[in-house]
């Protein structure tokens, strides 16, 4: 099982950049950047809230479950 993050997908289909979107969503670029390259392991649903509400998407636009 494998949780995959879509966030650089999202944020393209957004024309956002790492940086607007870590001081929208008040997060540091660093941890933001874990998310983009899939190397995070938790994310925090309040995290997940505000990258939704900036990016106006629903989560499973960012979370896709593929099977291994």
């Amino acid at each position: 099982m494998a949780i995959v993050i879509n966030l650089d997908v999202v944020m393209a289909q957004r024309k956002m950049g790492l940086t607007e979107l870590s001081q929208k969503v008040g997060i540091t670029q660093a941890n933001l950047s874990i998310l983009k390259n899939n190397k995070a392991k938790a994310i925090r649903f309040s995290t997940l809230d505000e990258i939704c509400k900036v990016l106006q998407c629903q989560p499973g636009d960012i979370l896709q479950f593929v099977e291994d």
